[in-house]
C-alpha cells in the first residue's frame, strides 16, 4: 500500500448530531497537535468513542500515514483497536520512513496526491456518517503535498466545497506548549477555520506547577474551550476499559 490512495464563521455555525459535553460538532472535525507524539490518536479515538457513545454514527480518516511499512498497524488500526473492530476507518497514503508526508515522499519516489483530492474523499466519506474525524500528521501547518497543501488547506478545501468542518487541537501538558497552541489558533482565525475546543493528550497523574497552570491557560491563548484531558497511558487499555473512561476525559470541558 506503500505511496497509493486508498481507502466561514465560528464553532457556533456547526451542524451535526454527535456532541462532545453538549456542543455540536461539525460533519468533518480535523484532528491536529501541537507536536508530534502529543496524543493525537488516542484524542482522536477518545472522540470517536464519545460521538459514538452519543449515539451518532462516526468515521475515522488519516490522510497521510508515516513511519510504518505494509504490514505494520497504522494510527487507525490503533483507533478501531481502542474504539472497536466495526468502526469504519480510512487510510489514504501510507509511507514507510517516519517523516512529515512531504519528506517521506520524497524520500520515497512518491507523488503525494494533492490536498484538494483529500477533501474530495474526505468528503465522500463524510456523506455516510454524522461526524467524520481527520487525524493530520504532526502540527496544523505540516505539508501533507508538494505543493505545500497543510492540514489547514484541508480544512479550507473541505469548506468551500460546502462540508462544516472544525478543528480540535490536541496539547502537550507541560511547559513550552502555549506559544504553539497560540499560533495554531493564530492560523486558524486567519483562515477562518473555527477552532472548536482544545485537549491534553497526555495528562500526567502527578502533574508539575506548569501543566496545572496550562489548563487555566491554554484556553486564554487559544480563544477556544478546554475539551478535557486524556489521561497518560489511557492508549494502553482494552477497547472495553477505554471506551468506559472516555467520558470522563471530558468531563472539565
Amino acid at each position: 500500500m506503500s505511496g497509493t490512495y486508498g481507502t466561514e464563521g465560528s464553532a457556533d455555525d456547526v451542524d451535526a448530531t454527535g456532541t462532545v459535553d453538549g456542543r455540536a460538532l461539525p460533519s468533518v472535525v480535523l484532528v491536529t497537535g501541537t507536536g508530534t507524539g502529543v496524543g493525537k490518536t488516542v484524542v482522536t479515538a477518545a472522540l470517536a468513542a464519545l460521538v459514538r457513545g452519543r449515539g451518532s454514527s462516526v468515521a475515522v480518516v488519516k490522510p497521510t500515514q508515516t513511519g510504518v511499512v505494509d504490514d505494520e498497524p497504522g494510527d487507525v488500526d490503533e483507533v478501531r483497536r481502542l474504539v472497536g473492530d466495526d468502526l469504519p476507518v480510512h487510510e489514504l497514503v501510507r509511507l514507510k520512513d517516519p517523516l512529515s508526508p512531504e519528506a517521506a515522499a520524497r524520500r520515497d519516489g512518491t507523488q503525494l496526491p494533492p490536498v484538494a483530492l483529500h477533501a474530495k474523499r474526505i468528503g465522500e466519506i463524510a456523506t455516510g456518517h454524522d461526524v467524520t474525524l481527520v487525524e493530520g500528521a504532526g502540527g496544523l501547518l505540516v505539508r501533507l503535498d508538494a505543493r505545500g497543501g497543510t492540514l489547514a488547506d484541508l480544512g479550507t478545501a473541505l469548506r468551500y466545497k460546502g462540508v462544516s468542518c472544525g478543528v480540535v487541537l490536541v496539547a502537550s501538558a507541560g511547559l513550552g506548549v502555549l506559544s504553539t497552541a497560540a499560533l495554531t489558533a493564530e492560523a486558524l482565525r486567519a483562515r477562518s477555520l473555527p477552532l472548536l475546543g482544545v485537549v491534553v493528550g497526555s495528562w500526567p497523574q502527578d502533574p508539575d506547577l506548569a501543566e496545572t497552570e496550562n489548563l487555566h491557560d491554554l484556553p486564554r491563548v487559544t480563544g477556544a474551550p478546554l475539551w478535557g484531558r486524556v489521561p497518560e497511558g489511557a492508549g494502553t487499555l482494552a477497547a472495553d476499559a477505554f471506551t468506559a473512561a472516555v467520558p470522563g476525559c471530558f468531563a472539565i470541558a
